[in-house]
């Protein structure tokens, strides 16, 4: 059965036709070929799915497109600058060597956008924990937390 959405997703307003049983995974790979979300585990445990969805941050493999309705989506591709150009948060992930074998890495950048955007001044702990819901099967997590602080600082947000 299909079902029309309207959705703002990177900026841009949708109209689309969904299976009411496809994930927003699915739609954004398969259907709008935004294929910088990955499908890692597809239960929700990884994050590799993550994408913001009105400004939190969710798994889209268990977000059922439907529910996509009305709502503003950001992918790991709308979180470059207006230019195409890689974001702070993008640029500290490469500076830092906080992408190993990348497969992870759109997933965390997107939960670190989420963190900044809440608390621009995360303590390690709160690093921590805001990307607590993102795995990282290299073990690359200390070079992914000083990515993040990195940007906070950056931004003039840390001392």
């Amino acid at each position: 059965m299909l079902k029309t959405i309207n959705c703002k997703i990177n900026g841009r307003d949708m109209e689309l036709q969904v299976d009411i049983r496809e994930s927003l995974l699915d739609m954004l790979r398969d259907r709008l070929h935004l294929t910088g979300t990955k499908q890692g585990c597809g239960v929700g445990e990884c994050g590799a799915c993550a994408v913001l969805i009105d400004g939190q941050t969710l798994d889209s493999c268990i977000y059922m497109a439907v529910w996509a309705d009305g709502k503003e989506i950001v992918t790991i591709e709308g979180i470059t600058n207006d230019d195409g150009s890689l974001s702070d948060i993008q640029h500290n992930f490469v500076d830092k060597g906080a992408i190993q074998c990348g497969f992870c890495t759109p997933g965390f950048v997107v939960s670190a956008t989420a963190l900044l955007e809440e608390k621009p001044n995360p303590t390690k702990a709160e690093i921590r924990r805001g990307l607590s819901g993102n795995l990282c099967r290299c073990t690359g997590y200390t070079k992914i937390l000083d990515a993040v602080e990195s940007t906070a600082e950056q931004r003039g947000n840390k001392k």
